[in-house]
């Protein structure tokens, strides 16, 4: 068995893998890490091996509390993944976007994939079908698009995210959520169909925290899977076992 550690800019993600299928999977805060390894720890024995991967502050007494307990991998730029990293500056390439490739190139193999990630940010990342990484694009994510607007106006209140009633806002608070919600929409489908035009074969996934809020909405062809990263990160794993 193996265990992933994803380490975001808001929560912890656990996940547990038998083989290649995820049997188990919990979310904590940075402070509640310790308890929620040691419930998963007591629950699944066979755990012999965990790769962390770390966008987010994650302590070095984690790490270290992880390495005594498995045979611990810490994603890097540097960590042997399953595709040809065409990427100008390989050494600043996100962890997460490293395992969303790794993710694309094994379940996709000799196709071209978009990896749509909508998080905290949204990322875009290409692989050719000859499985080569070329980069994408980084945008705001819907929460920080509803945080910018009121930081940084006197007036605009600050909202959590929902579908708008109507694509024309008839108050302050429907032209906010019409502005964020379909502007995100616009830009992935945009987006999408700029791929599309150069390369007609396009696989598209979407994924990430908002991938449930957002695909009903999106009207071109996709592949939904809100754990797509943390598939990649059991294929980087396995890949560095041998």
């Amino acid at each position: 068995m193996n265990l992933i550690v994803d380490i975001g800019n808001t929560f912890i993600k656990l996940a547990v893998f038998n083989k290649n299928e995820l049997v188990y999977k919990v979310v904590c805060e940075n402070q509640a890490f310790p308890v929620a390894l040691c419930d998963l720890s007591q629950q699944f024995l066979s755990i012999s091996h965990c790769i962390v991967s770390a966008v987010g502050e994650f302590s070095a007494a984690y790490v270290v509390l992880l390495s005594e307990k498995y045979t611990l991998i810490e994603l890097t730029s540097k960590t042997s993944v399953p595709f040809e990293n065409d990427y100008a500056t390989p050494l600043t390439l996100g962890v997460d976007r490293i395992a969303l490739t790794s993710a694309a190139a094994l379940k996709f193999p000799k196709e071209n994939v978009l990896v749509i990630d909508a998080g905290s940010c949204i990322t875009y990342d290409f692989l050719t079908n000859e499985n080569h990484y070329k980069g994408g694009a980084i945008s705001p994510g819907i929460e920080m698009r509803y945080k910018a607007m009121h930081h940084f106006t006197a007036g605009l209140p600050l909202l959590d995210k929902e579908i708008p009633e109507n694509f024309i806002g008839n108050t302050t608070g429907g032209s906010l959520h019409s502005g964020v919600v379909y502007g995100v929409i616009g830009e992935i489908e945009g987006a999408i169909n700029r791929y599309k035009n150069e390369y007609p074969d396009l696989t598209v996934i979407l994924t990430g925290g908002d991938t449930d809020f957002l695909r009903d909405s999106i009207k071109i062809g996709i592949f939904a899977n809100s754990n797509f990263l943390l598939e990649g990160l059991h294929f980087i794993l396995e890949h560095n076992k041998h």
